[in-house]
């Protein structure tokens, strides 16, 4: 895109959306420092790796509740920007819950386990809400650019986390032991309050206008958009599509159980869930949540470890950042496919090394391990971690667009559930070859991609029917769209250049 209004204005707007991801972001990194944290220990009597595996996957729990329950009703009924609002409050009452927790060990442990919990349910909402939005608002071609920003947020949340850990281990008096953990915490208020002072401000998504009937305030808001960029005709070209797009699917009589019914819903579904499965299956989750522990074995100091997490997310950043310039160039399936070869190889690495120099008798190897965790990151944050997103946020019609990317998102929820239950066990039992099966999974999902994905990008949201279904939804009636507009033909008509005094074609 050129240097335009409309430009500027998705930049700028996509990237305050993000403020809801760098929340969520933010609230996963800062938890690898607090898991380690002698005051957090202290207070919860000092949980062995299971209990801390738990403290960790519960989290999840509640975002897979969110997904199958509320995620969907929130963005279909609110709209994309209001559901973005309640589950930024519910986030916050969860991070409240657990900044807070005191009492005995069973009690401080209860209200972390439900802060995490409620966290979950909020982040499930925000999570699926925001890409929606930044989708629905993007012109075709940079569409896969705006949603990344999205994933950009969130690594800059996780890097702020471990920031955040790492300073927090140099408030080393009484006081700083005992409370450093929960200002650590404490901290996402900051970002979250901006995100709900400022979300009111916004305009809603066009394409959910218009399966609410606001067809003015959805052209008001393309116009926003689009001006410098689009013409006029172009602007009503695409909410004709828009329309036409809407209206077809409410002919065929399709509702959200059809996601699981028909063929071509289907076939988009099981593609989004197994997508959102295996960007956590990877082996990302556990890099997330562990990796203080993971460098920790590697003969880095605790201290270090936090300081080696700051660096590698901060460095997450640049690789979505390039990500973002690439993904509309490229395609999803590429970077998705060099993401997943990246990442095995890497794994590779870390699961080998430390078997063929035990006990960290070579710390060339060690040093070794650590770049290839690096590099590992450069692989997700070029492939699962924004495109599993992408893909998933645009393939779907838009009056079951919410449904699709939450029913998708719960399978990634229930990934996340088994690896961070999977490794700490894992290191315990098998140490480094637990890397081993996550790199199965990454090679796996190679030939998986490859032959079975079809690339969207540069595609229309309203085009996605033909690439998923054989034929349109919309060719199949386009019969009685026609009939419609001839009904209509005497009692209304389209003045190009106008968007109020116009009116579109409706019932």
């Amino acid at each position: 895109m050129g240097f335009t209004k409309a430009s500027r204005r998705l930049h700028l707007f996509c990237l305050f959306l993000a403020l809801g991801s760098f929340v969520w972001g933010y609230n996963v990194g800062v938890l690898a420092s607090v898991l380690v944290h002698p005051g957090f220990k202290e207070t919860l009597h000092r949980p062995d790796g299971s209990l801390s595996g738990l403290i960790t996957a519960i989290y999840y729990l509640g975002t897979f509740t969110s997904y199958i329950f509320f995620a969907h009703p929130a963005a279909d009924k609110l709209g994309r920007r209001h559901a973005a609002f309640l589950g930024m409050g519910v986030t916050c009452v969860g991070q409240a819950f657990q900044a807070g927790a005191t009492g005995s060990g069973a009690q401080a442990l209860g209200m972390v386990i439900i802060g995490r919990i409620i966290a979950g349910v909020g982040t499930g909402i925000i999570s699926t809400s925001v890409p929606l939005y930044q989708s629905e608002i993007a012109p075709s071609k940079h569409r896969g650019r705006f949603v990344v920003m999205n994933h950009i947020g969130f690594i800059a949340g996780l890097a702020s986390g471990f920031w955040i850990g790492y300073g927090m281990t140099f408030w080393d008096s009484a006081r700083g032991l005992h409370v450093a953990w929960r200002y650590s915490l404490s901290i996402s208020f900051v970002p979250a309050f901006f995100f709900l002072v400022g979300l009111p401000f916004m305009h809603e998504s066009p394409r959910w206008l218009v399966e609410h009937g606001k067809i003015d305030d959805a052209f008001a808001t393309l116009q926003y958009y689009r001006e410098g960029y689009y013409t006029s005709d172009e602007i009503y070209d695409e909410l004709d599509d828009i329309e036409r797009s809407v209206a077809s699917f409410r002919v065929t009589g399709l509702v959200w159980t059809s996601l699981f019914t028909d063929r071509s819903l289907f076939a988009r579904m099981w593609r989004s869930a197994l997508l959102q499965f295996l960007a956590q299956m990877c082996g990302a989750t556990a890099m997330k949540y562990y990796l203080p522990v993971l460098f920790r074995a590697l003969g880095l100091s605790h201290r270090v470890s936090l300081l080696a997490g700051g660096i590698e997310s901060t460095l997450k950043i640049g690789c979505n950042v390039l990500e973002m310039l690439i993904i509309d160039r490229v395609g999803r399936k590429l970077t998705l496919v060099i993401g997943a070869v990246i990442m095995a190889f890497s794994l590779l690495i870390n699961g080998a090394l430390p078997l063929i120099y035990p006990n960290n008798i070579n710390r060339a190897a060690d040093y070794t391990c650590v770049v290839f965790v690096f590099i590992y990151s450069l692989g997700y944050s070029m492939g699962f971690g924004p495109a599993a997103w992408v893909y998933g946020s645009e393939i779907f019609p838009t009056a079951v667009r919410a449904r699709g990317l939450s029913f998708a998102a719960s399978c990634g929820a229930i990934g996340s559930i088994i690896v961070t239950q999977i490794w700490p066990i894992g290191i315990d039992a098998l140490g480094s070859k637990i890397y081993f099966f996550f790199m199965v999974i990454n090679i796996a999902s190679v030939p998986i991609i490859y032959v079975f994905f079809p690339e969207t990008k540069g595609r229309a949201l309203e085009d996605m029917d033909l690439l998923f279904g054989g034929e349109s939804l919309g060719d199949s009636t386009e019969h009685l769209l026609a009939d419609r507009e001839d009904d209509h033909d005497d009692q209304s008509f389209r003045r190009r250049g106008s968007p109020i005094d116009t009116g579109l074609l409706r019932d």
